[in-house]
């Protein structure tokens, strides 16, 4: 049975986690989901019903691999993450928004800022699981879907490295003006979630805070399968 992920995301240090993003554009949120539920929500890939649509990468020269788009109703655990985890993001974003000089806001709950994105058209749910094989890899993208954005999103790695699969670094890349791209792979375990900027963050410099472009994707997988948990709190047009 899937388990609540409320209280784990309510006991975190959210200004140590707030810090973290600060200095790098992620994250790290050890243990968010216990092994069940990630057993059990890597297993829903298999099924037809749940999901509104599959995207097979190479046919769109995202990398090679596959993922799947829930459909509403979301699971609990997926709906439940993106409930819980929002009031905490929320302060993070504003600060960020401040910084860059963005002046959109968002509500106190996520079900007002769906209610915002669906009255603009973005009617469609985001979170997704994605699935790997040997080979199988992601480019380097960001999830934006439309004019509504949230800055945050996070995903939680549902397989077990060096046990279900080797290869498969979740990585990071920040583009900064006129510097080259700076890489970052982040090491994940079963159940671990990172928390990663969806398309730029702010950075402090000597004459003040600037912008850096993030990118995010998944290196090649070597041997086995590997299942990831996608969770973007916008939705798409």
């Amino acid at each position: 049975m899937q388990h609540d992920p409320t209280a784990r995301l309510n006991a975190i240090d959210w200004t140590a986690i707030a810090a973290a993003l600060d200095a790098g554009g992620q994250a790290l949120l050890p243990g968010l989901l216990d092994e069940p539920t990630c057993t059990e929500l890597a297993g829903l890939y298999e099924r037809a019903e749940g999901f509104r649509s599959e995207v097979i990468m190479a046919r769109h020269g995202f990398g090679q691999g596959r993922y799947k788009y829930f459909a509403h109703p979301l699971p609990k655990v997926v709906a439940t993450l993106r409930e819980a985890a929002w009031p905490h993001l929320v302060p993070i974003a504003h600060g960020w928004h401040q910084r860059m000089g963005l002046d959109v806001r968002f509500p106190d709950t996520h079900s007002d800022f769906i209610a915002r994105c669906h009255q603009a058209g973005q009617m469609r749910p985001t979170p997704l699981l994605l699935d790997y094989g040997p080979g199988d890899y992601n480019c380097l993208h960001q999830d934006l879907y439309g004019e509504h954005v949230f800055p945050l999103q996070i995903a939680v790695l549902l397989s077990a490295p060096g046990r279900d699969f080797t290869g498969g670094e979740f990585v990071l890349t920040e583009q900064r003006p006129r510097m080259q791209s700076r890489p970052e792979v982040v090491p994940l375990g079963q159940g671990d979630a990172v928390i990663f900027a969806v398309n730029q963050r702010p950075v402090r410099g000597s004459r003040g805070d600037y912008r850096v472009t993030i990118r995010h994707g998944v290196a090649t997988v070597r041997s086995g399968r590997r299942r990831t948990l996608g969770i973007i709190f916008h939705d798409a047009a």
